[in-house]
Parts: structure tokens; sequence; C-alpha cells
């Protein structure tokens, strides 16, 4: 089935008749497809749900490439960025491109579905523009880094299986709640493994996310467990580039405050109420969705 969504992906963008924006979104690095996989699971092989699989990809493939412009990231997923490859104006069209082709196909969708989907990416751009203040200073702020990952990451995913629900008749109030959750967890673990893999398996560079400016779960944890000097050295390292001791003495005390585990118990937690919201429903493998995507390595 995610072989037809890849074919429906790259059928969307041709037929507007370019070449080079089939050349280019050739080039743009696969993931998981998670979105689609969960579309597919709850609503089936219809060709609505393959419309609405290719489509969300997109929108996702989209969102992946001004983010890299945003970032100034080099790889993704271990291979050259289009930004880093192209520049940054390419990546920015190839991104609006596949944004508006997008939109532009959810309009053949039963309405709830393409408000859902299309108010979504709006809350994406939201989180986006927030994740872009936030790091400017460092946040200690737990319930705005939850809004911000919400709007930037789960609100998409949360939609997604929103509307999945809605084409196959499903309740799609506890379909949304399994996707937020879903998306929340998701990011969680992102923000965990970007400290705990190695640098070779990332893509990029290990502890990335703190020389970006992005305060995480982790850090958010650790910085609540730090003494007061602790605290203060811990920000002088905010946004710099970290020698091998520097690396050193954040990776100990992410250990020493449990900092690690308690992210990851925190995704868990996540990951059961979303179970937890579908309980009743038929079985369909979302289970597997959560444990593949908490237990991932990367």
């Amino acid at each position: 089935m995610l072989e037809t969504v890849e074919t429906l992906m790259t059928n969307m963008v041709a037929s507007l008749g370019d070449a080079r924006s089939v050349e280019l979104f050739k080039k743009v690095p696969k993931g998981k497809r998670l979105r689609a996989k969960l579309i597919l699971k709850i609503a089936g092989a219809s060709p609505e749900a393959l419309k609405l699989a290719a489509i969300v990809e997109l929108i996702h493939a989209a969102s992946l490439l001004h983010d890299d412009v945003i970032d100034e990231a080099n790889t993704r997923r271990g291979q050259l960025s289009i930004n880093a490859e192209y520049g940054d104006k390419t990546a920015i069209m190839l991104g609006d491109i596949l944004y508006s082709k997008g939109f532009s196909e959810l309009t053949a969708l039963p309405h709830e579905v393409a408000f859902s989907i299309s108010n979504a990416v709006a809350l994406l751009s939201v989180g986006e523009l927030l994740d872009v203040e936030l790091s400017a200073s460092f946040n200690a702020n737990l319930e705005t880094y939850f809004d911000m990952i919400y709007k930037k990451t789960a609100s998409l995913i949360e939609a997604s299986a929103k509307s999945a629900a809605l084409l196959a008749g499903k309740d799609s109030k506890i379909y949304a709640l399994y996707g937020c959750n879903l998306g929340l967890a998701f990011q969680i673990i992102d923000d965990v493994l970007d400290i705990t893999q190695s640098s070779e398996t990332l893509g990029k560079p290990s502890l990335n996310d703190f020389k970006e400016g992005k305060t995480t779960l982790p850090y958010l944890y650790m910085y609540q467990s730090l003494n007061k000097s602790e605290q203060e050295q811990l920000l002088s390292l905010f946004q710099k580039t970290l020698d091998t001791e520097q690396t050193a003495w954040i990776k100990e005390k992410m250990h020493s405050t449990n900092a690690i585990t308690k992210s990851i118990e925190y995704a868990k937690k996540l990951g059961f109420e979303a179970l937890e919201a579908i309980a009743g429903e038929e079985d369909v493998g979302l289970s597997s969705i959560i444990k593949e995507m908490i237990e991932r390595k990367f």
C-alpha cells in the first residue's frame, strides 16, 4: 500500500507538468511514512484513504524542506538536504509547490477531512514560528514546550488519524486523541535520540538541538534537577559548538538527573493513553505503531 502512496505522490507532482519539480521531488529523502501508515491502518486502502495518505505525506515533506532551510541543516536522514545541494531558494520553492499541490488535491476530499488537515497545517506553521522564537533564549517552561511540539508535530498526526476515521465512518474524536498522543510521544523520542545516538546514526551532529537553540524535554527535566551553579553552566553552553568535555558534561548530567529516562517514560505514558482511547475499537495494528515509534533506535 505504501508503494501506491509513493506513486500517487509522484503523480500529483507530475500532474503540474513541470519535469524539474518531479526531478527535485524524487531527491527528497524519504522517511518512515508514519502518517501514511496511520491513515491506511485506520481507514484501509480505499481510493480516498490512499489519496489522503499521499496528500499528507506531500505536506509533511514540504514542511521538512522549509524546516531544513530554517535550521540551516545540511543533511536529512543521512543524505544531503535539498537546500544544501541546490540552495535555500530551490528548497523553499519546492516546499511551496508540495504544499500548494497538497492543498489543491485536498479540495476533492470531504469538507470535514479537508478542513481538519488544512487547519493542522496552519497550526504546524504557527508551531514552526514558535520554535524559531523560542530559540532566542533557553526555555525553561514545560507548558510552552508542549504547546510548541503539539502545533509543530502532533497537530498533523492528530488530523491524519481524525481524517482517516472520518473516511472510515469511525469515531473521529477518539482517533484524534490517539493521533495527538502519538505525535507528542514521537517528538519526545526524537528529542531523546538527538542526545543518545551517535552523529553517524543521526546523520547530523549529536546534541545538535541544543546548538540550534532547541530546549527539548530532556534539557528541561535536566535543568529542573540541577543546582544553581550547574544551571548557570548549562545556560553558558546554550547555542554553542560544544567540545568533547562539554558534551561529556551534558551527557553525564542527563544520566545523573535521569532526564533521559523521565522523558522516555513520559513518551510511554502518552503512548499508553493513546491506546486507552481506542481500547474499544477493532485492533488494526495501531499498538504496533506506538511500539515501533517509542522503541526505535532511529
